[in-house]
């Protein structure tokens, strides 16, 4: 896991109030040709960019599919998606969720995780058992019914 620097412009001193946080999830189909070696580049990239534009977020690949939890300033995020619907990569660029809020973040310190569709039901997991945010634990809970749901099950058709 790679962490973010503590003195990023968007995150709260100790005492404040966490700041307003835009988050999207999305899933998309692979492209005839990704493999992993393309994924991690696509983390690579990530770990390189996302710092700089305080954007941290995970992303799962398997079975031809894109599965990806974004969260940021509105702006740096939105920015973000605009760039990854034109990238050749990936198509079929479905928004399952967005929405902007004061919270913290569900994933602080990975600029872009890459969790494989075997271990993201336990990252999510993870993750809701930790949350002590409301809103944090309902998007982990809608997360887990999307995946339970069968979103990342089944071959990809190009």
């Amino acid at each position: 896991m790679n962490t973010r620097p503590t003195e990023a412009a968007d995150e709260p001193l100790p005492g404040h109030n966490p700041p307003l946080l835009y988050n999207l999830v999305y899933c998309s189909r692979a492209s005839d040709g990704v493999d992993n070696d393309a994924v991690n580049q696509i983390i690579e990239t990530s770990r390189r960019c996302n710092p700089a534009r305080s954007i941290t977020g995970l992303l799962v690949f398997g079975s031809g599919i894109f599965f990806q939890w974004l969260e940021g300033p509105r702006d740096s995020v939105l920015a973000l998606l605009a760039l990854l619907k034109k990238d050749p990569r990936h198509h079929t660029v479905v928004l399952l969720t967005s929405g902007e809020e004061v919270r913290e973040r569900l994933f602080p310190d990975w600029d872009m995780e890459l969790v494989t569709a075997d271990a993201v039901r336990d990252v999510l997991v993870d993750a809701l058992d930790s949350a002590q945010d409301p809103q944090n634990a309902e998007s982990l809970r809608e997360l887990l019914q999307q995946l339970d749901a069968g979103l990342l099950n089944g071959p990809a058709k190009g």
